[in-house]
């Protein structure tokens, strides 16, 4: 069972609730969870679980073509066939050459070039690291390298890296509704949308909803900081019939907590609630083992 955690802007808490579910799973005897941040631009769920132990890193490449002018004809076929605008060729300058930056490596240029003058290499745009911890609990970790654009690639190695042994897979989404979050949160079974009572929040959760029934992807919407705010997220919610699988309220001392990184310690009962009945509303549902 794989399980989304997204949002349509930044700051709503959903770190918060995958961390929080996360560990709630793998508490349980029995409960095999795999925790995955897909947020690699700030990756920064392993700040909330103590001292682990960074059992693997891979790099993560992306082949980028480069051209041999000296082969090159300068006939401009590979700049028409390339889709995202990565290729600039002058022939009066004898200039040809391959923006990395807006490459998508899908080998176009390679197809178009009829004198063997464009050839491939990796360019390394990221890692992703395996932590563990003294449980055995894994946390897997994408990361972009600075500076460079490719989010989705490195998020697709992510999931492409997934075994089978976890019975839950826990997808912590990148904030937004661009192409990581499509990426992040396409296959998944089941989506959660975390939100806040505030326009800004309702404003995106709008747009996540839009893309969500454009994938036609199961989804429940969990509503932080409940007790802020208005009204308008809740009559918003009822209007799409979309459920909510839970409430969690803001608390002060919780908020210091989580700005320390101490999520699981000394958590308020009212919190700890919250989100014991977000697993068992998950659980009733089928989406939870």
């Amino acid at each position: 069972m794989r399980i989304a955690i997204a949002s349509g802007k930044g700051g709503t808490g959903k770190t918060t609730v995958a961390a929080m579910l996360y560990h709630s799973l793998s508490q349980k005897e029995a409960k095999s969870a795999l925790l995955v941040d897909c947020d690699v631009e700030e990756p920064n769920d392993v700040l909330f679980f103590g001292e682990l132990e960074k059992m693997d890193e891979v790099g993560i490449t992306q082949e980028i073509p480069s051209i041999d002018t000296s082969r090159c004809t300068f006939c401009r076929l590979c700049a028409e066939y390339c889709e995202f605008n990565a290729i600039v060729v002058i022939p009066p300058a004898g200039f040809a050459e391959i923006n990395p930056s807006l490459c998508h490596s899908c080998g176009a240029c390679t197809v178009a070039c009829k004198e063997d003058a464009i050839w491939v290499k990796d360019d390394p745009i990221g890692s992703r690291s395996l932590y563990q911890d003294t449980a055995g609990n894994e946390i897997l970790e994408g990361r972009l390298r600075i500076g460079s654009t490719m989010q989705t690639m490195v998020i697709r190695s992510l999931k492409n890296s997934l075994h089978d042994e976890s019975s839950v897979v826990i997808l912590d989404g990148p904030p937004g509704t661009s192409c990581p979050v499509v990426e992040t949160i396409s296959d998944t079974d089941y989506l959660i949308l975390v939100t806040e009572p505030t326009p800004f929040g309702l404003h995106d959760l709008k747009l996540m909803i839009d893309l969500v029934k454009e994938l036609g992807l199961s989804f429940g919407v969990v509503i932080n900081k409940a007790n802020l705010g208005d009204r308008e997220v809740y009559h918003y919610l009822e209007k799409e019939n979309a459920e909510i699988i839970g409430e969690i309220p803001f608390n002060k001392t919780y908020a210091a907590h989580y700005a320390k990184g101490n999520l699981f310690v000394d958590t308020p009962p009212e919190i700890r609630e919250s989100f014991q009945r977000i697993v068992s509303r998950l659980s009733e549902k089928g989406v939870l083992p």
